[in-house]
């Protein structure tokens, strides 16, 4: 009976220090997201991978413990044959095939990656390559010595996949050869077959300045972009916080409801949720539930910036305006743009609060309630 691959894991070498791009690259922003959080993403979509193991440093490992709880990590080598050999021997010996992945390549498909990882648990040794798209010239001392016949090469590319057994045999029978440069040489050396499973131009390696455009312009290219809308209003009364965006401001008066009152907080998960067409805070939090009452708005925008991750989606920017007579609101801008930025996770120059009176028209007028209207922008397939 064929056995079954039911236990791989991923090593994802980032180890370098980005000597070409002035820092190092797996750290550099990309939409959003640092280069090396989207390389471990795109593992973390292939079901039968059960250990990732990040071979990076201490700066790096800090920065992935914010998004992801369960990585195994490893001291980068000298080289990069080094610092491979370093990830495998992290990984469980029962591991029974292993991916492994260069940290500045984020836009892998997942899809791509795991047939890699079958075709090399199958045939021994898989790597991901794409066809050489450019008439490729053998050149000596500025000279060109001859012209390759372009229809046989091809350009590889991570992940680099194998039975788990024969790329720890390769490491510890030829992983002194640390000039190669990639791991598969090695396997070569076994006499084991690689075999070539097709990729796309989209897996570039983030290299120089102009690859992070190109990886920018990927990802923009599948995307979407939405509008929300939120409004809410609360009555003010004595006895309770004057709470804007999680900032609390001393005032006579305060919001009545179910909640903390946060008209502000309220607005915006209301247009967060707009936007996704996921309907409105009542019905994630309804004031008849008496086991919220009181609950903390920013535990509500906590649960809404969660579907946002969930969709997929990203925040991008938000703009809040608050209507109210009293108490005056523009001393407290900086503190609640700090909060809101804060809050739902995105950068303080994304986003926008401002307030306006109600020229004593109405009750808002009077100091007995105030409503704010807030607007974000989301991006889908993120």
């Amino acid at each position: 009976m064929e056995e079954k691959l039911t236990y791989a894991g991923a090593v994802i070498v980032a180890g370098g220090l980005g000597k070409r791009m002035g820092r190092p690259k797996q750290l550099l922003p990309l939409a959003g997201k640092p280069v090396l959080v989207r390389s471990v993403e795109a593992f973390k979509k292939i079901p039968f991978i059960k250990q990732i193991v990040v071979v990076t440093s201490a700066e790096n490992r800090e920065v992935l413990k914010k998004y992801f709880s369960d990585l195994i990590y490893a001291l980068p080598g000298q080289t990069r044959l080094a610092s491979v050999m370093s990830g495998v021997a992290a990984l469980d010996p029962k591991i029974q095939a292993i991916a492994v992945h260069d940290g500045a390549r984020p836009l892998v498909s997942p899809l791509a990656a795991q047939r890699c990882l079958l075709r090399g648990f199958w045939e021994e040794a898989a790597v991901l390559a794409t066809p050489v798209k450019d008439t490729v010239k053998q050149v000596r001392h500025g000279q060109v010595q001859q012209t390759l016949e372009r229809s046989s090469l091809w350009a590889a590319q991570t992940p680099q996949c194998y039975r788990a057994n024969v790329l720890r045999k390769a490491l510890e029978r030829f992983g002194h050869f640390q000039d190669a440069t990639d791991e598969s040489q090695l396997v070569e050396r076994l006499g084991v077959s690689v075999k070539i499973e097709e990729s796309d131009y989209k897996n570039l390696k983030i290299t120089t300045p102009e690859d992070l455009v190109m990886a920018e312009a990927f990802l923009e290219g599948g995307t979407q972009m939405r509008t929300g809308f939120g409004f809410d209003l609360h009555r003010m009364v004595e006895g309770r916080k004057f709470i804007i965006g999680g900032v609390e401001i001393e005032h006579s008066k305060g919001f009545l409801g179910h909640s903390d009152g946060d008209v502000v907080l309220h607005a915006i998960c209301d247009a967060i949720l707009g936007a996704l067409c996921l309907g409105e805070i009542g019905l994630l939090f309804p004031p008849s539930d008496p086991t919220i009452e009181g609950i903390d708005s920013k535990d509500i925008a906590k649960k809404v910036l969660q579907m946002v991750r969930q969709y997929p989606a990203r925040l991008e920017h938000i703009d809040a305006t608050l209507v109210t007579q009293e108490p005056k609101i523009s001393p407290h801008y900086d503190l609640v743009r700090k909060s809101l930025a804060k809050v739902f996770e995105i950068d303080e120059k994304n986003v926008s609060f401002k307030s306006k009176s109600h020229e004593h028209v109405g009750e808002i007028g009077r100091g007995e309630a105030a409503m704010c209207h807030a607007v974000v922008s989301l991006k889908l397939g993120e």
